[in-house]
Parts: structure tokens; C-alpha cells; sequence
């Protein structure tokens, strides 16, 4: 009689035992067996040897499967969950690059290496993602954010929003009038002209979101060079713990400051440092709970252009895994002096100081050369 039908060898029982626990049947007729199923060939043929020999290999090739398949559909769970929880918050930007003359426009980057990829930010108090706000709407934060080519230095350099530039159509002005006149595209093609740089993306913050992220990471230290009060907060010489709330009066303080907005220029990036330092200091990334309240916060308050999809921003996000806090830098443009004209406030660019900071980014080498435009480095303070 077969093992199968009658008495079975320890041997046999243990195969089996075996083969039931991966699936019976589907074990023994793995393509290749000696055997067809249903074959009553006694355990102690030829058949019946190879099979139970070469059984440890196709129970080992089925773990394997089964593992890659567990794991293959866990990444694109993770990768639905993020892109549905996070990246969904996202606010998207109707594309600002679609009607902008390509001939007119500065070159892409030309590094030896793999090419950098330049945002453009902006934080306003503009509702509208569409960055075009009610008359008279401005931008308060304008920086360009380079993301290194090898992905290992983030420099966020500060345009001053008093500074006084040509705005293609409109004549000279401020340069976040560019914004209020013709929203993002008219702003990325006055920044374009100004450094000579290539926008390859376009950002806007909702100031209220400050709050939020700020509160996400319950507070933030900044250090205040000199004690100042603004709406009814007192920021004092030193360390100062803020809230969301306090933050928000905190980036967009221009008077009493004795730099005016280069002093909130300052601040800005004073901020931004102190967001990133309390996230690489409280290793958020290994506490899920409070990642996650930051995430939705900071997703919550962001728009980006159309063209950079969430597939492209995830893969942006891993790519930077690697960052700590000695490869960010913030700069400011380089400045010839404040000024007046007319009623309004201005800043001069110094185009002649500028130059290089421009022409190292084009190269995709600004952070070789940092220690050269040392007066406009954020200097560094304790936190």
C-alpha cells in the first residue's frame, strides 16, 4: 500500500507535516517534482528519495516568495498610507513655469555631478494657494532653497522682500510686488532675472501654518539679539521658548528691529534653523506619534507647483534621509545698504557681491565656497 493510504514512515510524517504546514499539496506538485499529484509511488523509490531531498529547497523558495510578496505589498501600503495622509494634504499650484519663455530663462545648473534641484519659497498671508492674494498682497519670505546635486547640503538663501529690483512689465519696485501683480510666475521670473538661477520648483507657506508645525514640536528656542515687544509678546535677550502663537509674531516683527527686514530676514531663517534643530535634537523620526502630528502640520501648510507630483516628492524626501544639521546653511543676499524711494522703505542688492553666489550655484558649488560670503551666513548661536 502507499505511504499515503496506509502506514507512513517517520521520515514520510514528518515531510508531510511539513508540506501541510506550507500549503499541502501546492509544496509537493512545485513545478519540477518527480511526482505528479495523486502518485501513489512508494516512499522508498527512487521518486520517492529525490523528492523528500529537494523538499527543504522548494519550502525554502516558497518562504521566499511569500516573504517578497508580504513585503512588496507592505511597501505599497506605506507608500498609499504616506502619499494618502501626508502628501494628500499638499496644496497644489496651477503650473507658474507653463507660460514663462524658456529662451528667456536662465540655463539649468551645470554641475560635474548629478544636477541640484532649486526651489523657490514663499511664505505669505495669502488664503489662496494659487499665491494670487487680494490687492495689494505680498509676499513676507522669499528664499531660494538648493538641494545639493549629491544630496548632501540644503542652502537656503534670503532675497530681502524690500529689495528694490526691475520687475519684467512693471518697472522698478519692491520685489514681492511681483507677487501681488502677477502671483508666482511674475515672482519666479523677477527671481530668475535678479540671480540668473534656474527655478526648478515653486513652494508658498501659509503663515498660519507656523503655528501649527511650531506647536507640532512643542516650541521652539530661538535666540533674540536684543529685547523687542510686538503684539502684545516680549521677546528677550537670549533663549526664548515660543509657542505657535508667539512664532508667528516672532517671523513677521519688522518694527523695532533695528535692521528692519533684514533683521525679519534673520528671524525667518532664525526659525527655520530652530524648526530643524528641535526635529534632528528630539530625534522625531523615531517617535511616530509626534512625526506624525508634525507631518500633517507641515503638509497642512504648504503648496507646491503641479509638476512635482508626490511619487517625485517622497523620493526627495528619502534622498535627504541622510542630512543633519551641519549640512544646512542660511544665507542672505549679499546687501549694498537700505534706502528710500518715494515713501517706501527699500534694499539694494549688491549685484557685484551677489555675482558669485550666483555663479557657484549655477556650478552647483556654493558649498565649497560659504566661508567667502561670511557677513551674510546666519551666524551661528547656541540652542
Amino acid at each position: 500500500m502507499s505511504p499515503r493510504h496506509g502506514a507512513v514512515d517517520p521520515d514520510d510524517q514528518r515531510h508531510s507535516e511539513s508540506s501541510d504546514d506550507l500549503g499541502g499539496s501546492f509544496a509537493d506538485g512545485w513545478p519540477g517534482d518527480d511526482s505528479e499529484h495523486g502518485d501513489d509511488t512508494p516512499s522508498d523509490s527512487a521518486a520517492g528519495r529525490s523528492k523528500r531531498q529537494r523538499s527543504p529547497w522548494r519550502r525554502a523558495l516558497i518562504i521566499v516568495l511569500v516573504s517578497g510578496l508580504v513585503l512588496g505589498l507592505g511597501a505599497v501600503g506605506a507608500f498609499w498610507f504616506f502619499t494618502e495622509r501626508y502628501l494628500g494634504n499638499v496644496e497644489r499650484i496651477a503650473n507658474p513655469f507653463q507660460d514663462l519663455d524658456d529662451s528667456q530663462r536662465p540655463a539649468p545648473a551645470s554641475p560635474t555631478g548629478d544636477p541640484p534641484v532649486t526651489f523657490l519659497l514663499v511664505g505669505s498671508d495669502s488664503r489662496d494657494p494659487s499665491g494670487v492674494g487680494p490687492p495689494g498682497d505680498r509676499s513676507d519670505v522669499i528664499m531660494l532653497m538648493r538641494i545639493t546635486g549629491n544630496r548632501q547640503h540644503v542652502q537656503f538663501i534670503s532675497i530681502p522682500r524690500d529689495s528694490w529690483v526691475a520687475i519684467p512689465g512693471y518697472g522698478l519696485n519692491k520685489i514681492n510686488a511681483s507677487y501681488a501683480f502677477g502671483g508666482p510666475s511674475l515672482l519666479i521670473q523677477t527671481v530668475e532675472a535678479v540671480t540668473s538661477v534656474r527655478i526648478d520648483h515653486f513652494a508658498a507657506v501659509d503663515f498660519a501654518g507656523f503655528k501649527e508645525i511650531t506647536d507640532a514640536l512643542g516650541g521652539v528656542d530661538v535666540q533674540v539679539a536684543e529685547t523687542t515687544s510686538q503684539g502684545g509678546v516680549t521677546f528677550t535677550e537670549g533663549l526664548n521658548h515660543l509657542n505657535g502663537e508667539e512664532a508667528l509674531i516672532y517671523v513677521r516683527q519688522r518694527k523695532g528691529l533695528p535692521g528692519g527686514d533684514l533683521d525679519r530676514v534673520q528671524r525667518q531663517q532664525n526659525y527655520l534653523r530652530a524648526i530643524m534643530n528641535t526635529v534632528f535634537q528630539q530625534n522625531m523620526l523615531g517617535d511616530l506619534g509626534r512625526t506624525d502630528d508634525l507631518l500633517l502640520a507641515l503638509t497642512s501648510a504648504i503648496s507646491v507647483d503641479e509638476t512635482l507630483n508626490n511619487t517625485d516628492m517622497l523620493g526627495l524626501v528619502y534622498s535627504l534621509s541622510g542630512l543633519d544639521r551641519s549640512s544646512l546653511n542660511f544665507l542672505t543676499v549679499p546687501v549694498a545698504g537700505l534706502g528710500r524711494e518715494g515713501a517706501a522703505s527699500v534694499v539694494y542688492i549688491d549685484a557685484t557681491q551677489a555675482a558669485p553666489m550666483w555663479a557657484y550655484l549655477q556650478q552647483d558649488e556654493l558649498a565649497l565656497h560659504l566661508q567667502e560670503f561670511g557677513e551674510d551666513l546666519l551666524p551661528d548661536v547656541p540652542y
